[in-house]
């Protein structure tokens, strides 16, 4: 089987640059016999940066880059030199990449806008040289700091899926074939469950030439809040829809109840997501004629909008754009957006899901060993070298 481009899921090891000794110069010259310490600072270590990239919509650039290694300060030199910087690293994500440590599952940050930069790992700083530690008593120190050491990190990075509206339903609800029916999204179809394995984006036009983002989410099943199928893998997706839009078929036996199976489901993920918009798609319209339909009516929520459609057909395609994009541009919509931005809280990884999740991906990562790494104190002592 091919592998997919599309990665979701990556770990990877970070290393900041270690900061540059200071020189322990002491200036020498005919005209100046007593000329004393011109050592000059060493150079800070590179920092590791996050940014946002809106270019990319998926981690599979990272699936092959698994070791990010900032530069290290250079030293510092005689007649107050300073040492150069370190070279810095940037780390292209995708909006709606949330980042963990690998080692705790702890939280560590959250990328979601476009340009957006975030320090991941400071430098160490670089070393004063001698010429700091000249006093009246002590006017030629034969000493300077050393600079201090590198910081690493293991992290995982997971993407979180930025769309406006996400779908909703069960294996073969008909989720792919309204996307690819909007869109100019062609994901895989056929009549089998699960025949989508990974999240799709289309873009759907609507009037006077604006548009909004669809994204067509693998199906889930009862239990997946739990682990079951592939719902942990890919209910974090619709945490940052700003819509969900629910998908029965028509030809459902009990279509209340699989909805609050769905709803159910969403909301032992993540209970924030019980705030979101909602709409209900019921599919398959053309298996249904006037009297089903009205029948199918009147035991459904009353509590969100509900739309008759067929994908397949063209049926109530035009008038579920039409509630998606009044749901999308309501005041209460953009409230709940701003209050999602301000709030959004990012639980600690289990680490109970994280070896299942790794072996899912393929992850396979060794820590490299440096022999250069120095675990020095700030004002560590060294000997000045014999000239």
């Amino acid at each position: 089987m091919a592998e997919s481009n599309f990665v979701d899921y990556v770990k990877i090891v970070c290393r900041s640059g270690k900061g540059g000794r200071g020189s322990m110069h002491m200036h020498r010259a005919k005209y100046a016999p007593n000329g004393g310490p011109d050592g000059g600072d060493g150079g800070r270590g590179g920092h590791v940066y996050l940014r946002g990239n809106r270019n990319y919509w998926t981690l599979l650039h990272l699936r092959f880059d698994r070791h990010i290694f900032a530069g290290h300060g250079g030293n510092g030199g005689k007649s107050g030199s300073t040492g150069a910087k370190g070279e810095d690293k940037y780390i292209d994500v995708p909006c709606g990449t949330v980042v963990y440590n690998a080692d705790t599952g702890e939280y560590i940050c959250d990328v979601k806008h476009d340009g957006e930069v975030v320090m991941l790992l400071k430098g160490g700083r670089g070393g004063l040289g001698n010429k700091h530690f000249a006093t009246a008593t002590n006017q030629a120190p034969r000493y300077a700091q050393p600079g201090e050491p590198m910081m690493e990190l293991t992290v995982i990075m997971e993407l979180k899926l930025l769309a406006d509206v996400g779908l909703v339903g069960f294996p073969n609800a008909g989720k792919s074939t309204l996307l690819s029916a909007l869109s100019s999204a062609r994901p895989k179809i056929a009549n089998y469950p699960f025949t989508t394995m990974e999240p799709s984006l289309g873009i759907v036009s609507y009037r006077d030439n604006q548009s909004f983002v669809m994204a067509d989410i693998p199906g889930i099943i009862e239990g997946a809040s739990e682990g079951r199928g592939l719902g942990l893998r890919f209910l974090r997706h619709i945490e940052r829809n700003s819509l969900l839009l629910f998908m029965v078929p028509g030809d459902t036996d009990d279509i209340r109840k699989e909805y609050e199976i769905l709803l159910n489901e969403v909301g032992s993920f993540n209970p924030e997501l019980m705030d979101k918009q909602r709409v209900l798609a019921i599919t398959k319209r053309d298996l249904l004629d006037d009297e089903l339909q009205e029948m199918l009516s009147a035991d459904l929520p009353d509590d969100l909008p509900v739309v008759f459609i067929s994908a397949v057909a063209n049926i109530g395609l035009q008038e579920l754009k039409d509630v998606l994009w009044a749901a999308l541009n309501s005041e209460s919509n953009k409230l709940q957006a701003i209050l999602d931005d301000e709030r959004i809280v990012h639980k600690n990884k289990d680490l109970t899901y994280l070896q299942t999740e790794m072996e899912d991906e393929g992850e396979d990562i060794e820590i490299l060993e440096d022999v250069e790494i120095e675990d020095l104190d700030d004002y560590e002592i060294e000997d000045l070298e014999e000239e």
